[in-house]
């Protein structure tokens, strides 16, 4: 069990100390409660039952119903405050797991698979939440009714105790074992799991691909490795697991039959009585029964400490991009002014950049179209606006401020991104394109829908605005979801406006319908589109051409055709020679 990871964790708890002092408490009371219970049953046996005093086994078996009532009533209070406390451990701990994510940039999302991720926000917890829930159950009474009951039965038969320190003995022994043959995979058994999840997400996602190629044979063939691996842990864990219920149960009744054959002579050499056997007989099952309670405790917590620390490693990962001490924030009248000074790049355990000595300006009120091949560095440019990432070296300013000086939340409110692949949220059409500004008003959503061409399918849906989006939006097409896309970003009303191909799923009439409104729409916005399409780049007010990570060109259309030969290469690669003379 790692410590330090499971102190760092013990500060969920603080809010239920006082519980968790009310649960010790109460757990006393059932532990004293249960102990006294053998008592009972050998006053009994020596001074009822042989002396034939039926006052006398009446009235202490009415005390033995008033503690068991006692102990009842305290177990069941305690079973509510362990739940209380550990539904709100975990309730508490998946908020700061997902808090911790959501502030994480794309380079440590790449320290994690999302699979893993959500392994982690959920099964993870709830092996933590199962642990301490037990733990406050069980550990908690055990220690203290094993002890008691020792000393019981030490005070009532003190040449009998070497029965129980046998039992205890051969039982660790089994504890052992099962520590060095089950607590390994537990390890692998998350990982397994991990690899599992992020193998189903895959085949989900890519479900319309998998049935393209006819590849569902392939991939069930694969899955079922991957199952086949899983289970195989998994038997082997449960089947180790499962050796514990029947050896233990042997124990239990071989020392009750020790006890009795040992008891059987000390009563016979008036030793001890009956009643005195009868009692150390239940203490010795108590102290036992205590050690089974300690000994499931240790053989989960292993696997609990995996969970931790694998929850541990989250929380602890430091974010690459925080907000400054002293943020700053844009004095001048100008809104919107995009700056790339020498910006050089690298990702993270990269060897060599992408981008290199990036320089180019984007102003409000026009349009500047990044193009260039595939791989050329076209989204890594614009991602570092928002700050998705940080820039390596040189300077990237909003309106004269280095953006690193910026808080992120000021930042991106001036920006309205829109990605290549249309991102939606289970929900309906409102809640989408309301998502960044859920104020706005009708009027305003409708203008937003209109604008980004979304209105001519909207007005087709009998639910209108009302229509359910489902889970990544996976019931309505490619394109809708950019317009979609587009008509959230319109409705904050940003400063920048940043389309990363947001065009690429829409058919050419559509494409240049929304371009030509988009163009009156931001038009005192600065406007910054990468474009696969050279007729996204003809009537840009400036064009910047990328080949390997490094600006080739810079201008507009007409001169760039004349002195930038990558450009005039994507150009002649769409378009005729003809065509470009009469669009140029």
């Amino acid at each position: 069990m790692n410590v330090a990871y499971m102190l760092k964790l013990f500060k969920y708890l603080k809010p239920y100390i006082l519980h968790i002092i009310i649960l010790i408490g109460l757990t006393y009371v059932q532990v004293m409660a249960t102990l006294r219970l053998p008592d009972y049953m050998s006053d009994i046996v020596n001074t009822g039952i042989i002396g034939q005093d039926m006052d006398f086994i009446w009235s202490t078996g009415l005390k033995m119903l008033g503690v068991t009532a006692i102990g009842a009533l305290c177990a069941v209070i305690n079973g509510y405050l362990a739940s209380r406390i550990g539904s709100g451990f975990s309730k508490t701990l998946r908020k700061d797991v997902f808090s911790k994510v959501e502030s994480f940039s794309l380079a440590e999302f790449n320290q994690f698979s999302t699979a893993s991720l959500i392994t982690r926000s959920t099964n993870d917890i709830q092996q933590i939440q199962m642990v301490l829930i037990m733990a406050l159950r069980v550990v908690l009474a055990a220690p203290i009714m094993g002890i008691g009951a020792v000393q019981k039965a030490y005070a009532i038969a003190p040449s009998m105790t070497w029965i129980m320190a046998v039992a205890v003995g051969v039982l660790t022994a089994l504890i052992i074992f099962l520590f060095v043959f089950a607590v390994p995979k537990f390890e692998l058994m998350q990982k397994l799991i991990d690899k599992l999840n992020l193998f189903t997400r895959q085949n989900l996602t890519g479900v319309r691909v998998i049935r393209a190629f006819n590849r569902q044979n392939y991939e069930a063939e694969n899955f079922d490795e991957i199952n086949k691996e899983v289970s195989k842990v998994h038997l082997f864990v449960n089947r180790v697991l499962g050796m514990m219920q029947p050896v233990m149960m042997l124990v239990f009744n071989m020392t009750t039959i020790l006890i009795v054959w040992v008891g059987a002579h000390l009563v016979e050499e008036n030793s001890l009585f009956i009643g005195d056997m009868m009692a150390f007989m239940q203490y010795a099952m108590q102290v036992i029964m205590s050690f089974l309670m300690i000994s499931i405790i240790f053989i989960i917590v292993p696997r609990a400490s995996v969970s931790i620390k694998r929850i541990s490693e989250v929380l602890n990962t430091k974010l690459s991009i925080l907000d400054p001490d002293k943020p700053k924030k844009p004095k001048g009248k100008t809104k919107g002014l995009v700056e790339f000074k020498n910006v050089t790049f690298k990702y993270p355990d990269a060897d060599v950049p992408v981008l290199y000595n990036i320089n180019f300006s984007a102003k409000p009120g026009e349009t500047t179209a990044i193009i260039g091949g595939t791989g050329s560095g076209k989204s890594t440019v614009v991602n570092l606006i928002p700050r998705f990432f940080d820039v390596t070296s040189g300077q990237l300013l909003i309106d004269g401020v280095n953006v690193k000086d910026m808080k992120q939340k000021e930042l991106r409110r001036r920006i309205g991104y829109i990605p290549q692949k249309g991102i939606l949220f289970s929900g309906t059409i409102e809640s989408n394109i309301k998502y960044g500004n859920p104020r706005a008003s009708d009027e305003e959503m409708e203008r937003a829908a209109r604008i980004s061409q979304s209105i001519e399918f909207i007005s087709k849906l009998e639910e209108k605005y009302n229509y359910p989006i489902a889970q990544g939006g996976t019931n309505v097409s490619g394109g809708q979801k950019q317009r979609l896309s587009i008509a959230r970003a319109l409705l904050i009303n940003p400063d920048i406006y940043i389309f990363d191909d947001s065009f690429s799923a829409l058919d050419f009439k559509t494409a240049a319908k929304l371009y030509q409104d988009l163009r009156k729409e931001t038009k005192n916005a600065t406007v910054i589109i990468v474009a696969q399409r050279i007729g996204m780049t003809i009537n840009a007010d400036k064009v910047v051409v990328l080949d390997e990570g490094r600006v080739v060109g810079v201008g507009k259309h007409k001169e760039l055709l004349k002195t930038c030969k990558v450009y005039k290469e994507i150009a002649l690669s769409q378009l005729s020679q003809e065509e470009l003379e009469e669009n140029g």
